[in-house]
């Protein structure tokens, strides 16, 4: 039984990784499909924002005006491509701050409301001719990059679109003192990228429902797994309680019975029935085995009984006096063992409010438990003192017990496991029914327990 849980614990916990990895798989798809989406509608919502906005249009009026005339310098090579290219890079540089500045307030006037940063980088500037290409500017080739707009690191760059500028420009030069028509085809090639600041915490904000409903379904699963598998193990545990308790209450009832059904048959005997003293011998024993049979129901249907159920008659005692009756009754019983009782009170002249029959129950199965498990000379020491309650304690030398026990011991039906105890006869009730006596009384019972050194059982009483 213990192999096929053990199987099926393995397999729960399984079964739960591949759900929580299924779970993950999907929420990590979920969650890119969310941030595509995402950056898919900021970049509509900015695509066209320079090319509607008077202000920015005007803002790039400028430099593609500069451009060109600095390209038909190059033509009648009066400039160079470095002086093309610098000279690119400074009317931008003048520009960019009202750029930047521009383009914020039309995020701004689209409602857009999250962070965002924009440039316009530049990737080619091409002269087209009929026989050649006149490359002036190519971005791979060059150590920085001509921007306009803000910096943005290359790892955050988001793709927005490329815009190629293709465009026909005549202009007059006066070249040897003659002015000269000069024209030229121009390619112009730029991409827009962007950078949202805090698009995770956008993206999460829209998956939040998905996440809370994914986490409350994980619990559940969980939840509901361990509530299964700790009710399977604490069905189990009953179910080997109660088949112990059987074990043990037909072990007891077998004696009994057995020795009834000899005395009956000797009864039929007319050897027996003429014999008036071996007569009444037979008639006695079947007498004692009636009660211990009553004994033995008794135990079972008392002990069994809840703190609530308990109907107490309370009296107040002399706490010293009756503690001293109990343990005079039962330093009378008869053992096998040699029993050594020590008495130590510090409650003298006290008084408190018990039912004696029920308390005097309960300590005395604790004083035959401590006797039960003890080696063939038992010492027992009995501590009774009084601070704002009254707390006894009773002490054996005995075998002692582990301590992973010590949580089960006072369950119902519970015994202790232990091949050193299989001579030791019960069934199980005796400290059950003694912690329910005690919490009738709104009062506690704790173990301290040593492996094979001693046990102390503590009885904390409430005086008043």
């Amino acid at each position: 039984m213990n192999k096929k849980i053990n199987i099926l614990i393995s397999a729960s916990i399984l079964g739960l990784l591949a759900l929580s990895l299924i779970q993950g798989y999907l929420i990590n798809n979920t969650y890119k499909l969310k941030k595509e989406a995402f950056i898919n509608d900021t970049r509509r919502s900015i695509s066209r924002i320079d090319d509607f906005s008077p202000t920015l249009d005007s803002l790039s009026n400028i430099w593609q005006e500069d451009l060109l005339t600095t390209l038909t310098d190059y033509k009648v090579k009066t400039a160079t491509k470095t002086d093309v290219i610098n000279n690119l890079q400074r009317v931008i540089d003048s520009i960019n701050e009202l750029f930047k500045q521009g383009y914020q307030k039309e995020l701004l006037k689209n409602n857009i409301p999250y962070g965002i940063k924009y440039h316009k980088s530049v990737k080619h500037i091409i002269l087209m001719d009929s026989i050649s290409n006149d490359t002036i500017y190519d971005y791979k080739k060059m150590p920085k990059a001509i921007i306009l707009g803000d910096s943005i690191p290359v790892k955050n760059e988001l793709y927005i679109s490329n815009t190629l500028w293709e465009t026909d420009h005549l202009d007059t030069r006066e070249i040897d003192g003659k002015a000269v028509n000069t024209s030229l085809y121009l390619m112009f090639h730029t991409e827009d990228v962007m950078d949202i600041d805090g698009w995770k915490t956008e993206v999460f904000k829209q998956m939040i429902g998905l996440l809370m409903l994914s986490l409350l379904i994980f619990c559940f699963v969980f939840g509901l797994l361990y509530y299964s598998i700790k009710n399977l193990i604490t069905q189990k545990k009953i179910a080997d309680i109660k088949t112990d308790f059987v074990n043990n209450i037909t072990h007891e009832l077998k004696t009994p019975l057995t020795t009834l059904s000899l005395a009956s048959e000797m009864l039929k005997n007319p050897l027996v029935k003429k014999d008036s003293q071996h007569f009444d011998a037979t008639i006695n024993t079947i007498e004692r085995q009636n009660k211990r049979l009553q004994k033995l129901i008794d135990q079972v249907l008392s002990n069994s009984l809840g703190y609530k159920e308990i109907k107490l008659i309370k009296k107040p005692v002399e706490i010293e006096a009756y503690l001293n009756t109990v343990l005079d009754d039962f330093s009378l019983i008869p053992y096998t063992k040699n029993v050594t009782l020590n008495r130590v009170f510090l409650a003298k002249n006290k008084v408190i409010k018990i039912d004696k029959f029920y308390i005097t129950t309960a300590l005395l199965n604790i004083l035959e438990n401590a006797v039960k498990y003890s080696n063939d000379n038992c010492v027992i020491t009995f501590n009774a003192e009084i601070d704002s309650d009254l707390k006894i304690s009773i002490t054996d030398h005995g075998i002692g017990i582990s301590e992973e026990n010590h949580k089960h011991l006072f369950d119902k039906f519970y015994r202790v496991e232990d091949k050193a105890l299989h001579n030791v006869k019960g069934l199980g009730l005796g400290l059950y029914y003694s912690n329910q006596i005690v919490k009738a009384h709104h009062g506690t019972i704790t173990v301290k327990s040593e492996k094979d050194i001693k046990t102390t059982f503590v009885i904390t009483l409430p005086i008043n």
